[in-house]
């Protein structure tokens, strides 16, 4: 089984083709003027990654823009197989004269605090009509969409109870060069700082009713 690469060495590996490493995954998008370009645009892109499609490639097309992502359909991580297929995507799309951009390219989930997560993690999986993820079936693991449409659910456990303050927040992972004008931006809209104890793994927001948001990126959480 090839090995997954460290977050350092995902980022390093397409950082100058167009594509970020965002929370495990590659991602880039490409504008486009229609659907009908959009098309065009996925289909090179499932050409480019020949047998590999099925397995590594994801697409969301828009009439602006197609969104890809790259990772194993067994969840785990970025593998040198898929910073290779980012090359060759963003070169077969050259003859076409568009490019790969890392601009806007995003991922979130919603975090749930708990003091006893597999108690509720049942419930949240049932409203939702969530599933586990490929090969992670505990009892506090992520929750995802089965069409991965959806933010997946992640449960952060509790010390002690917090009436006071929000329980559910949103963890919202960004490309790393990309976080400081996303915070400024935040900030300048009426946020506040609550802590960058952690950053740049991640930093705490919040809005004037102090309902918290993290902005997360890769850095920061290799050994």
């Amino acid at each position: 089984m090839e090995r997954f690469l460290t977050r350092r060495e995902a980022s390093e590996a397409v950082a100058d083709q167009g594509w970020r490493f965002v929370l495990g995954t590659l991602r880039t998008s490409v504008p486009v003027t229609s659907l009908a370009e959009a098309a065009t645009i996925a289909a090179r892109a499932v050409e480019a990654c020949g047998a590999d499609a099925d397995e590594h490639l994801r697409m969301d097309l828009r009439p602006n823009h197609v969104s890809l992502t790259l990772r194993p359909r067994a969840f785990g991580g970025v593998t040198a197989r898929d910073t290779e297929l980012a090359g060759r995507i963003t070169e077969a799309l050259h003859p076409l004269g568009r490019t790969t951009t890392a601009r806007s390219v995003q991922e979130w989930e919603i975090a749930i605090d708990a003091l006893d997560i597999a108690s509720v993690r049942p419930f949240w999986k049932a409203v939702l009509g969530y599933t586990d993820e490929t090969g992670k079936h505990g009892p506090e693991d992520r929750l995802v969409d089965p069409l991965r449409q959806g933010p997946a659910i992640w449960f952060q456990r509790m010390t002690e109870p917090r009436p006071q303050r929000n329980r559910i927040h949103f963890d919202i992972s960004v490309p790393h060069d990309e976080a400081p004008g996303r915070i400024a931006a935040a900030l300048a809209a009426g946020g506040r700082l609550v802590s960058e104890e952690w950053a740049p793994s991640f930093w705490v927001l919040a809005d004037r009713e102090g309902n918290e948001v993290c902005v997360t990126t890769w850095q920061g959480r290799d050994p």
